[in-house]
């Protein structure tokens, strides 16, 4: 099975973005009525999936949407100062080389996204940007985009940092890569059984040349 079409997640998976989502969430603590992190929760909330953050947040559901939309207004005053993770552009470029078609599946925003790409000169490896504003819904979007864009779905990877997003994956039963230097942890990953685990953006072309061989 050769993948011909590979989504990646943006933030903590193309985009170094964990830190600066961090320090916005907790300048808006006090806002939205949950407490700030401290240095020591960290490791902590790399270990849980995103309801689990939410249900010790104790951040009513309704109000979810709302510091979403803060939070991505928020980076985007950032986004200048953002960088991609170490060994990205290599991967894009070798991806591309290859033929393969590379776009982008976020829950951030498509302005976001674009002026980040363009800011780090990336624009050009991508051949679609699909925003989607939901947390929890990332299997809906991934099914969306794969019938918009008349994708086979044996032929495609979703690649990404949370747990949410090999969740979304096996859900509507495609291929998924799960990358540890995102917002959760190895062992948090794990339980959520990827397809492959990589350690480093290199690792995601030995994994993409292994599919083939399923």
């Amino acid at each position: 099975m050769s993948i011909k079409v590979i989504v990646f997640d943006f933030d903590g998976t193309l985009a170094d973005t964990f830190n600066a989502i961090v320090r916005i969430a907790n300048r808006l603590a006090d806002d939205f009525g949950y407490k700030p992190l401290m240095p020591s929760d960290i490791e902590q909330i790399r270990n849980l999936s995103t309801r689990q953050i939410i249900q010790q947040s104790g951040l009513p559901l309704f109000k979810i949407p709302f510091l979403l939309k803060r939070i991505q207004s928020e980076l985007h005053k950032d986004i200048e100062s953002l960088k991609p993770v170490y060994g990205i552009p290599e991967l894009l470029k070798e991806l591309k080389n290859q033929g393969k078609i590379i776009g982008i599946l976020t829950s951030n925003t498509e302005k976001n996204v674009k002026t980040f790409l363009k800011i780090h000169a990336l624009e050009s490896f991508f051949s679609f940007i699909d925003s989607e504003a939901t947390i929890f819904g990332k299997s809906s979007a991934l099914k969306k985009l794969i019938n918009d864009n008349h994708f086979q779905p044996n032929f495609l990877v979703y690649i990404g940092d949370e747990t949410r997003d090999i969740a979304a994956s096996k859900k509507i039963n495609i291929k998924v890569v799960a990358v540890t230097w995102g917002f959760n942890s190895s062992d948090a990953l794990i339980k959520y059984n990827p397809d492959f685990l990589v350690n480093h953006p290199r690792e995601v072309l030995t994994v993409i040349a292994d599919f083939a061989k399923l």
